[in-house]
């Protein structure tokens, strides 16, 4: 410690020579009563300062941001050269109408049975697809308003229970059931929008969704920023006939991995009601894993979408830095993205072509590739999925908490490799320890940035510990540092980008763990437990702090029967690729789904 240390330019470093280095994160472990005063000391002048520079001593973090020389120039976003086109996908107009975009990911589909909706599925469990849903409006099984009477009695169900599963944070059954009506009144007519007309789903609690006010966790953010209409991707949604049902929980400001929220309740796993979701986006998981919603909108900074999609059992995407409009939601730094969560990957498709589309300055600076989907219809697509190569780096991949996840999420590369001839590739990525620090400096300087005038004014207080204790650490970062993470950034880029030469995307598990415990004591105060956050954050921040695109999607369960999640993360603007093989492992697992324990079916054949 205290020493210098010259780091050799990332053109330089030999990647036959890297080692892998397992993560040993010190930090205590509280809740209840003891947590609360742990705050109260490291909001402490002079005492709280020393106590978080101590810390970062122990974890690294001094060493590689303050006593490091680091070669290369800082890059203050993620850039990307020029990429290669992907094969057999359709490209889709950003610039166009999202009912249109909505049709053509439709297109790229395999073709709908609808005797899959009347067959018996006694012997597995599936969930119900968007294209379920619209073939039952079509035929007139059931309309989008009785549909809604079952969710609107689902979520107060969930209220209810004991311990309680609050879902949504703002919730109005009428203004659901008049969505609904105008739905049902448009099939009715024979004349519905889009396949997404009467599908509900549930929006975030940091992305506008009018007349809902956006709280991000809080109890007080709506006072300081009101909302007067939609955010982007909430207005595509709703432009496709989407019925929003409300604002769903999550960890406040997004600032946790659990879903820990003293303010509103803690969302519970629907697997496990004794264990977390996952967070950030812990409502938007549950709300879909419990069967209530056929999607939802997340936003993921540090892998708040597809943590708690691993967690809950259900597919979740982050796509690459600017894919999709950050406009109207409470972050919109370097590394966060909104993305959609669902049962299924063919869901995810038909979400994620309605909210597509880069905000203009994203599209000057960071100069996009066409949006594209896979042709999932074509027969070329097999032999384009058995052409990829899977980049995994074993000691990274197996650096996980039970040797459950790292196995099960190795059965299915061999299944892929068996069924389709994917190739398995051994790589090695240098430095991944530098990763977790620049992102956690990253995300969290520029969160700092957008809180303090609050902060200033006294909010700061109203905060919870758990959100407190983040925002101690992040005053604790100097203008040097940030500088010094976004160095790292673009040398991380480097090492990323010589991997993808080799190799079509990287593979890992999602999260280094299944679902955590939820200590009873932890409910009215928060906790703090810097362990688990890094092993449900251990393989999620590449692709934040690089910018990657990436998707959870199910693969298993561990022996308690707790879903495992398998990451498949891409090339710049690589989604096609992500969401083709995404499409294959799904395929690989469905007959090994479970139905939660708390499951709802809405739509009730």
């Amino acid at each position: 410690m205290g020493k210098r240390h010259d780091m050799v330019p990332a053109e330089d470093v030999d990647f036959s020579s890297v080692k892998y280095e397992v993560e040993v994160v010190k930090a205590p472990h509280l809740t209840g009563l003891a947590f609360k005063l742990f705050v109260k000391i490291l909001e402490t002048p002079l005492v709280g300062p020393l106590i978080m520079s101590n810390l970062k001593k122990q974890n690294g973090m001094t060493q590689l941001l303050r006593n490091s020389v680091i070669p290369e120039g800082p890059m203050f976003k993620p850039q990307y050269l020029p990429q290669e086109p992907e094969p057999c996908v359709v490209v889709v107009d950003e610039d166009g109408k999202p009912e249109d975009r909505v049709e053509v990911a439709l297109n790229c589909l395999p073709q709908y049975d609808p005797a899959s909706y009347n067959s018996d599925l006694a012997s597995s469990f599936r969930y119900w697809k968007i294209r379920d849903y619209a073939h039952a409006y079509r035929s007139k099984l059931v309309t989008p308003s009785l549909v809604a009477e079952h969710v609107i009695s689902a979520i107060k169900e969930f209220g209810k229970k004991q311990p309680p599963m609050p879902l949504l944070i703002t919730f109005d059954e009428e203004e659901v059931r008049k969505q609904a009506a105008a739905s049902a009144q448009r099939f009715e007519q024979g004349n519905p929008i889009s396949i997404l007309d009467g599908i509900f789903m549930a929006i975030k609690d940091d992305i506008d969704c009018y007349p809902h006010p956006s709280k991000g966790g809080t109890t007080w953010m709506h006072e300081v920023r009101p909302v007067e209409e939609d955010g982007a991707s909430v207005s595509r949604l709703r432009s496709c006939g989407v019925i929003l049902v409300g604002k769903a929980n999550m960890h406040e400001l997004g600032m946790g991995t659990t879903g820990n929220n003293p303010n509103y309740g803690t969302t519970r796993n629907p697997h496990a009601v004794e264990r977390y979701t996952g967070g950030s986006s812990s409502g938007p998981a549950a709300i879909v894993a419990s069967g209530i919603c056929s999607a939802a909108l997340g936003t993921d900074g540090g892998g708040s979408v597809r943590i708690p999609s691993s967690l809950c059992g259900v597919v979740g995407l982050k796509t690459t830095h600017g894919r999709t409009s950050m406009e109207g939601s409470l972050c919109d730094g370097t590394v966060e993205i909104i993305g959609p969560i669902a049962s299924s990957v063919e869901d995810i498709m038909l979400v994620y072509a309605a909210i597509l589309g880069s905000s203009p300055t994203d599209r000057i600076s960071l100069n996009p590739s066409p949006p594209c989907l896979p042709n999932l219809a074509s027969f070329e697509s097999t032999n384009v999925l058995g052409s990829l190569r899977l980049g995994k780096y074993t000691e990274w991949f197996n650096d996980v908490h039970s040797t459950d996840v790292s196995d099960k999420c190795e059965d299915i590369l061999n299944l892929l490799s068996k069924s389709h001839g994917c190739e398995i590739v051994e790589i090695v990525i240098p430095e991944l320890q530098a990763v977790q620090s620049a992102h956690v400096v990253a995300i969290g300087s520029e969160a700092l940035c957008s809180l303090s005038p609050y902060i200033e004014e006294g909010k700061g207080a109203r905060l919870t510990y758990d959100t407190r204790t983040s925002v101690a650490l992040f005053k604790s970062f100097s203008a040097a540092d940030y500088v010094a993470a976004q160095c790292l950034r673009r040398r991380l880029m480097y090492f990323h980008m010589e991997i993808f030469k080799k190799v079509d995307v990287i593979v890992t598990p999602t999260t280094g763990m299944t679902a955590p415990i939820i200590p009873p004591n932890a409910l009215k105060h928060g906790e703090t437990d810097m362990q688990v956050t890094a092993y449900l954050m251990r393989f999620v921040t590449t692709a934040n702090l690089l910018g990657f695109p990436a998707i959870s999607v199910p693969v298993g369960y561990d022996k308690q029967g707790l879903p495992i999640g398998l990451q498949i993360i891409g090339r710049p603007w690589g989604e096609a690729t992500i969401l083709r093989l995404a499409s294959a492992v799904e395929e690989l697992c469905a007959k090994s789904r479970k139905q939660p324990a708390s499951y709802y079916d809405v739509l009730k054949r």
